[in-house]
C-alpha cells in the first residue's frame, strides 16, 4: 500500500507576500492608532500683551525723559520706583502729569490720555514696584466721614472743601471736582505737600466714609460763608455788604440834606 504523499503549498514570492499585506492593512487599518499630539496651550498674558506694550511705549514718549526709562529718576523729575498705581492714577486722571511746563504745583486740569491709556501707564509703572494700589472705595457713613473730614482735611480745604490758600505759594485745591477714587488715592499717597494716610492711621472703612462725605460736599457745592453771593467768600461778601450800607448812607444824607434846605 502506498503512503499517500505530503501536500506542500508553494512559498509565496517575498513581492507578492508584501503587495498582499499591503492591501490587508489597508483594507483593515492598523490595529493600534498612535495618541495623537496634545494641543499646544494658548499663551498667557503677560509683560508682552498689547497693553504691556502700549504702556511701554507711551512712558517712553512722555515721561522717560523726566523721570528716567526705568522710572529711576533725574534731574528733570523724581523717581517713580515705589510710588505705586494709586499715586501714578491720580496724577495723571487729574491732568497734573504730564507737565506742559515747569512748575511749582500742578493744577487740576483735563487729562492728556484717555482711560485706557492710563491704565496702560498705570500698568507699566507699577512694574517697578511698590507703593500703594488703586482704592476700592465703597458707600460709607457720612456722619463719621464729616468728622473725619473736620479733623483731617477742612484746616487746609476748608470746611465746605473749597480750597484756600497756604504758604510759600502753595494752595489746597477744591474738592468739589474730584471723584470718589481720586480722594481715596490722595488720602493713601499724599500729593503735594498733603500728608499721606496709610491704612494704620485711616482705615479702609474710614476712607470709605471720608469720600462720602466729600461727594455729599460736591453736590451740594456749600458757599464759603455769607451769603449766596456766586461763593465769593466773607471776605468779598463783606465788602459788599460793607459797599452796600455806605450807598444807602450816602443817599440817607444827601435825602436829609434836601429835606433841611427845604
Amino acid at each position: 500500500m502506498r503512503r499517500p504523499r505530503a501536500l506542500t503549498l508553494p512559498t509565496p514570492h517575498p513581492r507578492r507576500a508584501l503587495a498582499v499585506g499591503s492591501v490587508l492593512a489597508l483594507a483593515v487599518g492598523p490595529v493600534a492608532l498612535a495618541p495623537a499630539p496634545a494641543p499646544t496651550p494658548a499663551p498667557t498674558p503677560s509683560a508682552s500683551t498689547p497693553t504691556a506694550n502700549r504702556g511701554t511705549q507711551l512712558y517712553l514718549e512722555q515721561c522717560a525723559s523726566c523721570h528716567g526709562p526705568q522710572g529711576q529718576g533725574s534731574q528733570q523729575g523724581p523717581s517713580l520706583i515705589d510710588v505705586g498705581p494709586a499715586s501714578v492714577d491720580f496724577q495723571l486722571s487729574t491732568g497734573r502729569m504730564p507737565l506742559s511746563h515747569e512748575t511749582q504745583q500742578a493744577g487740576r486740569r483735563p487729562p492728556v490720555f484717555s482711560a485706557e491709556e492710563i491704565s496702560a501707564l498705570v500698568g507699566h509703572v507699577a512694574s517697578f514696584g511698590g507703593g500703594p494700589q488703586i482704592p476700592q472705595v465703597r458707600p460709607g457713613d457720612v456722619v463719621s466721614g464729616r468728622d473725619l473730614f473736620a479733623a483731617n482735611c477742612a484746616p487746609c480745604h476748608g470746611a465746605a472743601g473749597s480750597g484756600a490758600v497756604l504758604t510759600n505759594g502753595w494752595t489746597a485745591p477744591p474738592l468739589y471736582d474730584s471723584t470718589a477714587v481720586q480722594v481715596a488715592e490722595a488720602v493713601r499717597v499724599g500729593p503735594g505737600l498733603m500728608p499721606a494716610f496709610p491704612s494704620q492711621v485711616l482705615t479702609d472703612r474710614q476712607v470709605d466714609d471720608l469720600t462720602s462725605y466729600v461727594r455729599q460736599l460736591r453736590s451740594e457745592r456749600l458757599d464759603r460763608g455769607g451769603g449766596s453771593l456766586a461763593r465769593l467768600g466773607p471776605l468779598a461778601e463783606g465788602l459788599v455788604g460793607w459797599v452796600v450800607v455806605l450807598g444807602l448812607l450816602v443817599g440817607a444824607v444827601r435825602w436829609l440834606g434836601r429835606r433841611a434846605g427845604e
